[in-house]
Protein backbone atom coordinates (compact mmCIF):
# COMPACT_ATOMS: atom_id res chain seq x y z
CA UNK A 1 0.00 0.00 0.00
CA UNK A 2 1.09 3.27 -1.05
CA UNK A 3 1.57 6.56 1.40
CA UNK A 4 -0.94 8.92 1.28
CA UNK A 5 0.32 12.51 1.54
CA UNK A 6 -2.31 15.10 3.86
CA UNK A 7 -2.46 16.96 0.40
CA UNK A 8 -3.87 14.00 -1.02
CA UNK A 9 -6.32 13.63 1.59
CA UNK A 10 -7.63 17.03 1.50
CA UNK A 11 -8.31 16.64 -1.92
CA UNK A 12 -10.11 13.26 -1.68
CA UNK A 13 -12.58 14.94 1.58
CA UNK A 14 -13.68 18.02 -1.04
CA UNK A 15 -14.44 15.36 -3.71
CA UNK A 16 -16.79 13.77 -1.35
CA UNK A 17 -18.41 16.88 -0.04
CA UNK A 18 -18.61 17.51 -3.53
CA UNK A 19 -20.92 14.86 -3.71
CA UNK A 20 -23.67 15.67 -1.15
CA UNK A 21 -24.65 19.30 -3.13
CA UNK A 22 -24.73 17.66 -6.50
CA UNK A 23 -26.85 14.59 -5.69
CA UNK A 24 -29.33 16.61 -3.22
CA UNK A 25 -29.67 18.92 -6.86
CA UNK A 26 -30.17 16.14 -8.67
CA UNK A 27 -32.47 14.81 -6.43
CA UNK A 28 -34.55 17.81 -6.35
CA UNK A 29 -34.46 18.28 -10.16
CA UNK A 30 -35.79 14.36 -10.88
CA UNK A 31 -38.55 14.97 -7.85
CA UNK A 32 -40.08 17.34 -9.62
CA UNK A 33 -39.60 15.78 -12.82
CA UNK A 34 -41.67 12.64 -11.09
CA UNK A 35 -44.21 14.30 -10.06
CA UNK A 36 -45.24 15.12 -13.82
CA UNK A 37 -45.31 11.63 -15.66
CA UNK A 38 -48.27 9.53 -15.38
CA UNK A 39 -49.88 8.52 -12.25
CA UNK A 40 -49.74 5.00 -12.69
CA UNK A 41 -45.93 4.75 -13.67
CA UNK A 42 -45.77 7.20 -10.59
CA UNK A 43 -46.04 4.48 -7.80
CA UNK A 44 -44.10 1.79 -10.04
CA UNK A 45 -40.74 3.56 -11.87
CA UNK A 46 -40.97 6.65 -9.38
CA UNK A 47 -41.01 5.29 -6.86
CA UNK A 48 -38.07 2.80 -7.55
CA UNK A 49 -36.59 6.22 -8.78
CA UNK A 50 -36.74 7.85 -5.45
CA UNK A 51 -35.85 4.63 -3.46
CA UNK A 52 -33.07 4.47 -5.63
CA UNK A 53 -31.86 8.30 -5.28
CA UNK A 54 -32.42 7.86 -1.45
CA UNK A 55 -29.44 4.69 -1.26
CA UNK A 56 -27.37 6.75 -3.10
CA UNK A 57 -27.16 9.68 -0.97
CA UNK A 58 -27.33 7.50 2.10
CA UNK A 59 -24.05 6.11 0.48
CA UNK A 60 -22.61 9.14 0.23
CA UNK A 61 -22.99 10.22 3.78
CA UNK A 62 -21.43 6.84 5.02
CA UNK A 63 -18.77 7.61 2.52
CA UNK A 64 -18.25 10.74 4.29
CA UNK A 65 -18.28 9.57 8.00
CA UNK A 66 -15.81 6.36 7.28
CA UNK A 67 -13.51 9.42 6.36
CA UNK A 68 -12.36 9.73 10.06
CA UNK A 69 -11.16 6.42 9.86
CA UNK A 70 -9.33 5.77 6.57
CA UNK A 71 -10.29 2.75 5.28
CA UNK A 72 -10.11 2.29 1.53
CA UNK A 73 -12.15 -1.42 1.51
CA UNK A 74 -15.25 0.04 3.04
CA UNK A 75 -14.72 3.09 0.77
CA UNK A 76 -14.98 1.23 -2.37
CA UNK A 77 -17.48 -0.69 -1.65
CA UNK A 78 -19.65 2.25 -0.76
CA UNK A 79 -18.17 3.52 -4.15
CA UNK A 80 -19.50 0.68 -6.02
CA UNK A 81 -22.75 0.90 -4.53
CA UNK A 82 -23.13 4.47 -5.67
CA UNK A 83 -22.37 3.84 -8.89
CA UNK A 84 -24.52 0.63 -9.00
CA UNK A 85 -27.06 2.97 -8.13
CA UNK A 86 -25.85 6.23 -10.74
CA UNK A 87 -26.60 3.13 -13.42
CA UNK A 88 -30.34 2.26 -12.29
CA UNK A 89 -30.92 6.10 -12.32
CA UNK A 90 -29.42 6.07 -15.81
CA UNK A 91 -31.85 2.96 -17.20
CA UNK A 92 -34.68 4.83 -15.16
CA UNK A 93 -34.30 7.68 -16.96
CA UNK A 94 -34.05 6.02 -20.51
CA UNK A 95 -37.38 4.26 -19.72
CA UNK A 96 -38.98 7.40 -18.87
CA UNK A 97 -37.85 9.28 -21.98
CA UNK A 98 -38.17 6.13 -24.29
CA UNK A 99 -42.07 5.85 -23.23
CA UNK A 100 -42.14 9.60 -23.73
CA UNK A 101 -42.80 10.41 -20.04
CA UNK A 102 -40.02 13.42 -19.65
CA UNK A 103 -38.95 15.39 -23.04
CA UNK A 104 -35.80 15.35 -23.94
CA UNK A 105 -34.42 18.87 -22.44
CA UNK A 106 -35.42 17.11 -19.02
CA UNK A 107 -33.88 13.91 -20.04
CA UNK A 108 -30.38 15.51 -20.98
CA UNK A 109 -30.20 17.89 -18.55
CA UNK A 110 -30.93 14.80 -15.21
CA UNK A 111 -27.99 12.87 -17.46
CA UNK A 112 -25.44 15.76 -17.21
CA UNK A 113 -25.98 15.83 -13.30
CA UNK A 114 -25.56 12.26 -13.30
CA UNK A 115 -22.44 12.84 -15.28
CA UNK A 116 -21.22 15.42 -13.28
CA UNK A 117 -22.06 12.99 -10.23
CA UNK A 118 -20.16 9.92 -12.04
CA UNK A 119 -17.18 11.61 -12.62
CA UNK A 120 -16.97 12.35 -8.98
CA UNK A 121 -17.15 8.84 -7.99
CA UNK A 122 -15.07 7.26 -10.38
CA UNK A 123 -12.39 9.73 -9.34
CA UNK A 124 -12.87 8.69 -5.56
CA UNK A 125 -12.59 5.02 -7.41
CA UNK A 126 -9.51 5.03 -9.04
CA UNK A 127 -8.14 6.95 -6.21
CA UNK A 128 -9.00 4.63 -3.33
CA UNK A 129 -8.38 1.58 -5.40
CA UNK A 130 -4.87 2.38 -6.28
CA UNK A 131 -4.15 3.12 -2.34
CA UNK A 132 -5.89 0.07 -0.42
Amino acid sequence: MTEISNEEKKEQENRKLSLIPKIEDYIEYVIVMLIKIPRTEKFSIGTETKVSMYKMINNVLYLYKLNKSYNGKQELELLNNIDAELNCQRIFLRIMWRQHWIDTKKFEVAMSKIYEIGKIVGGLSKYYAKNN
